[in-house]
């Protein structure tokens, strides 16, 4: 039997799910010919909606990397910069 998804992970499948949905409205306005203007918009908010949930997916990892109680602050503050350095 799985675990059941905590909030945290309820919130990031929701918004990827409304980027999904924004990726197929795109898909769906370039298979109609609609004007550049209006796909570059709607790019302009799907990227702005995925960089969000990075920033979100960021903060957790970030979090995960300062609560864990077995590690010093030198370690937790080792973690966080290679965090930075791999993923930002």
């Amino acid at each position: 039997m799985t675990d059941m998804p905590n909030p945290q992970q309820e919130a990031m499948l929701k918004r990827l799910a409304r980027v999904e949905g924004q990726i197929r409205g795109l898909q769906a306005m370039i298979r109609r010919g609609e004007d550049c203007e209006a796909i570059a918009q709607q790019f302009a908010a799907s990227r702005k909606a995925l960089e969000k949930a990075y920033q979100q997916m960021l903060a957790c990892l970030l979090e995960e990397a300062l609560l864990t109680p077995e590690q010093s602050p030198a370690e937790a503050l080792a973690q966080v910069r290679a965090i930075f350095t791999k993923y930002t």
